[in-house]
């Protein structure tokens, strides 16, 4: 910034403001002559430390008046991280059983509800789970009825403590075959009490475990999927939250119930969020913790997606002070000055005061010798900076 000394003299200087549109200057004959110029150049007084301006000047220069007022300051914590969705709406399918995928038709973005079909699979092996539990369905009623015979053969002493024993032994091991092959069927997709010799299917339906959108799709028709394969993944969004990184140092000074001001990358609008949780790990390579926040307004949710990378405050520390909006206040050299209007018959008068300042933001600075004015006093508010830096 120049250095800047004002003249103890009376001096007049010219000071550019801005044009509100044509201007009308009249000539000698009287007449008015339309002007177009984009800047109006406008003499000032400036007396000692005061500048005089006419009520033309004030409104062509869109000049603003106000007062000093009371203004929350908060201590913010600056932090970086991005969208994400808990754990349990995340999920990746696969299928418990190889196969042939036989029908997919799937596309990233997709909407799926719970208990949807994702893709079928075709495997001659289904075939052969199929008929064993037919089988041991089968067997399993007359080795029930052998085995309850013989208990009561047993009991009256007419048969033998070792056929009593080997038909519970029969039924026991098949009655669990019977248990194990019908919860396989389940897994399957397929109804256990559905199945008859006459509708043995040959294909499974695999289904979605929750709700959600597609996010990835791996498997495509004709190929074999291993249980171990990944074929889809889907995510819900209804949950969404900000996970931020800070600093170990920024630790203590974070709570939960914090308000967290945040903006995306590419757009300059502020949303909300307050601080849910604080993981108690400290990550030793960057030394940073994860700080979990929710969306003050769930219904923004919509307009952000899983992986979005945000910019954040968080809001530590609340305190009140006097101030003045950071364009009345002007530095010179790091000595702050603001315009202070006085009484005058006619037009805008102000005289120049400096004055002390403390905590600030993007559009307040505390002033710290209030007792130096009046409650009631007006400051330029807008302009202040042409008028002091000239």
């Amino acid at each position: 910034m120049k250095n800047h000394t004002m003249s103890i003299l009376s001096k007049s200087y010219w000071v550019v403001l801005p044009a509100l549109g044509m201007v009308f200057l009249s000539s000698c004959g009287g007449e008015e002559k339309p002007v177009d110029p984009k800047t109006i150049i406008q003499e000032i007084k400036t007396l000692d430390s005061e500048v005089i301006l006419t009520e033309k000047q004030f409104n062509l220069g869109k000049m603003e008046l106000g007062k000093i007022e009371e203004i929350s300051f908060s201590t913010t914590i600056k932090s970086t991280g991005m969208f994400d969705v808990p754990p349990e709406n995340k999920s990746t399918v696969s299928a418990y059983f190889g196969g042939y995928v036989k029908n997919i038709q799937l596309l990233p973005g997709q909407k799926i509800n719970k208990g949807q079909t994702l893709f079928v699979l075709e495997n001659p092996e289904y075939i052969q789970v199929q008929q064993d539990f037919l089988e041991a369905k089968s067997q399993l009623n007359y080795l029930k009825q052998d085995y309850e015979r013989q208990k009561d053969l047993a009991k009256d002493n007419v048969s033998s403590q070792k056929t009593f024993s080997r038909a519970e032994s029969d039924y026991k091991v098949t009655y669990a075959r019977f248990e194990s092959l019908k919860k396989r069927l389940s897994l399957m997709s397929i109804d256990p009490n559905s199945i008859t010799e006459s509708n043995i299917r040959t294909t499974i339906s695999v289904t979605s475990p929750i709700s959600g959108f597609i996010t990835d799709v791996n498997a495509t028709r004709g190929m074999f999927l291993n249980p171990s394969d990944v074929a889809v993944t889907i995510m819900n969004t209804d949950h969404l939250h900000i996970e931020l990184k800070i600093f170990e140092q920024d630790l203590m000074s974070v709570k939960v119930g914090q308000v967290v001001k945040f903006r995306l990358q590419s757009d300059a609008t502020e949303y909300f969020a307050t601080v849910y949780l604080i993981n108690k790990a400290i990550d030793p390579q960057k030394r940073t913790v994860n700080v979990h926040c929710h969306l003050a307004n769930e219904a923004q949710s919509k307009q952000f997606t899983p992986g979005m990378f945000v910019e954040a405050q968080i809001l530590t520390d609340n305190n009140k002070a006097f101030s003045l909006p950071a364009t009345a206040v002007v530095d010179l050299d790091n000595s702050y000055f603001v315009l202070e209007k006085v009484a005058t018959k006619s037009g805008y008068k102000f005289e120049r005061k400096e004055v002390q300042i403390g905590e600030s933001n993007e559009k307040f600075i505390e002033i710290l010798n209030t007792s130096d004015f009046n409650e009631n006093s007006n400051f330029l508010i807008k302009g202040a900076f042409n008028l002091i830096n000239e």
